[in-house]
């Protein structure tokens, strides 16, 4: 029976995500990109200007905050055992195709994070939204809206969750004392109860943990990776030229379309850096900006930060080992080996100590996204019970995830993240008009040399909004 579910899983997620999502990010994300004049280059100063403004209330969310929050779920096992297994699985050519979706879809991002802040809600501490307001505000689609959280909750709490709790304790399999019956069940339980501590202690616990872990986890592991790329810089341009020359042998990739360079390049890209999944944006519109494009600016820099740079790392670090890619590693395997042919013995231990910090955080990431997901569909904090319940679910599923098999893990989190994305990215290219105004706007006060802010009379915005009047 279980052999039959995971094969109808996987039958089902070879139609899901080898067609029809990878059309559909396409489509949005290069709508995006010529309505926005190619917004993703042309305005990375002002991306990193806007990450570095001080919100108004000492209290509120800065946006390097709202920044941590969507990097800490974007930045996790995906960007070392999702390169990985592309890797493994796809061949050199399927890193070109990370760039691709990461480059593209960065203009799905700055849609979808512009209009969370235009859409955003007061709250008592802070704003909130995320793609169930706009479609519920903006759309006046209630039922649209709730079907989007349900897939959002069963999307980070069960599919990404579990899966990150897999990724996480698979790093272990090299050490001696790892036993494939015990050890997973071991780690997972660990792994769990970590995660409820944190929960059980509140929101801002939340914000303060990933504000400090994911600066520290990502530079470090950048660091190192640069290390074993220049003690192996002889032969990065052979390994760059692969890149390309697989990237663009369409007859291989047309022959084996499912199995190509080009699906698994996209689909691991997208699990990495979820740009129009509409994750994002419910921690973009906790943000305290003086104008929506300001953070949308951010969320196109948090693209960037976990493709362009962090899968990067890891595909260079990988192919710059000397430890060749095959179809017969699992993610896990082929990362441990690479570090320990460029690194020794240090190496293992140091992707372990990454692998927990990035799991760590990514777990709690996907949380915090479930809470503002239970709050829409409630219209209030939920009840100390139901909290209660919901974080010990959460937390069994994290334990459940480590024991159970990768592909099955790998094929519900690409599922579910594809669901999601068939219902954003439809509605941000409906409403996208008012991102285009909202950028339009911005652009015409930094040319006066203004600092830009927002009035929703500007931009002729016909839905009434919390902010901005």
């Amino acid at each position: 029976m279980f052999e039959f579910i995971n094969d109808l899983i996987g039958r089902s997620n070879n139609i899901i995500s080898n067609y029809i999502l990878v059309v559909i990010l396409l489509i949005g994300g290069i709508y995006f990109t010529v309505r926005t004049k190619f917004a993703q280059f042309r305005l990375l100063p002002e991306q990193l200007r806007a990450v570095t403004e001080k919100p108004k209330d000492k209290n509120g969310v800065s946006s390097f905050q709202a920044l941590m929050v969507s990097t800490a779920s974007r930045v996790g096992t995906g960007n070392i055992i999702g390169v990985a297994t592309a890797l493994c699985l796809g061949g050199y050519g399927s890193v070109f195709w990370m760039w691709v979706i990461a480059i593209i879809g960065s203009a799905s991002a700055f849609a979808e994070s512009t209009l969370a802040q235009i859409y955003k809600k007061k709250g008592p501490d802070a704003s909130y939204g995320g793609p169930a307001y706009y479609i519920q505000t903006a759309l006046k689609c209630r039922p649209l809206a709730i079907i989007f959280s349900v897939l959002l909750i069963l999307t980070y709490a069960v599919g990404f969750n579990m899966l990150a709790s897999f990724n996480l304790q698979s790093t272990f399999a090299v050490y001696s004392f790892y036993d494939k019956g015990v050890t997973p069940w071991i780690i997972g339980g660990a792994v769990a109860l970590l995660v409820a501590f944190c929960l059980f202690g509140g929101g801002k616990r939340i914000l303060g943990a990933t504000s400090f872990l994911v600066p520290i986890m990502g530079v470090a592991y950048i660091l190192v990776a640069l290390l074993v790329i220049c003690l192996n810089i002889n032969i990065l341009p052979e390994i760059l030229k692969k890149i390309f020359t697989e990237a663009f042998d369409f007859r291989s990739i047309f022959g084996g379309f499912t199995g190509s360079c080009l699906i698994y390049g996209m689909r691991r890209g997208l699990f990495s850096n979820e740009a129009g999944v509409g994750s994002a944006p419910n921690a973009s519109a906790s943000a305290d900006v003086s104008h929506p494009v300001k953070q949308g600016l951010v969320q196109v820099l948090s693209v960037f930060i976990d493709t362009i740079v962090i899968c990067s790392a890891t595909a260079f670090m990988c192919l710059g080992s000397g430890v060749a890619p095959a179809a017969t590693f699992e993610g896990a395997d082929y990362v441990q080996k690479c570090i320990q042919n460029a690194l020794g013995g240090f190496g293992p231990v140091f992707i372990t100590v990454a692998m927990v910090l990035f799991a760590f955080t990514t777990l709690i990431g996907n949380l915090f996204y479930v809470d503002k997901a239970f709050f829409f569909m409630f219209g209030r904090v939920p009840g100390k019970l139901f909290n209660s319940i919901y974080y010990i679910i959460a937390s069994l599923l994290i334990f459940a995830g480590a024991g159970l098999k990768a592909g099955l893990l790998w094929n519900i989190a690409d599922i579910l993240m594809a669901l999601m994305t068939f219902i954003n990215i439809p509605v941000i290219i409906i409403l996208g008009k008012y991102a285009f105004r909202a950028l339009k706007d911005y652009e015409k006060q930094r040319k006066e040399g203004k600092n830009p802010v927002f009035l929703a009379k500007n931009i002729d915005l016909e839905h009434k909004v919390d902010y901005w009047n």
